[in-house]
């Protein structure tokens, strides 16, 4: 499932991240790589707000559409 389907507080273990080579490289770069787990600390608006590797980050919603959980 899309990681714009998890709670605020919710965790889950990256399974697969698409999207163009671009944009997963980038989202690499962040720390959103296979196996890695990220929580979501809030959703609201636009934006999600998630920790991952002991960062927290913000995406779009198109971003986080892209991450599976």
């Amino acid at each position: 499932m899309p990681l714009t389907l998890l709670a605020n507080g919710e965790t889950g273990e990256i399974k697969r991240v698409g999207g163009q080579d671009e944009v997963r490289k980038f989202l690499e770069n962040l720390g959103f790589v296979t196996g890695e787990q990220v929580r979501v600390v809030s959703s609201g608006g636009g934006n999600i707000i998630v920790q991952v590797k002991d960062s927290r980050v913000a995406v779009s919603k198109g971003i986080a559409v892209k991450i599976m959980v």
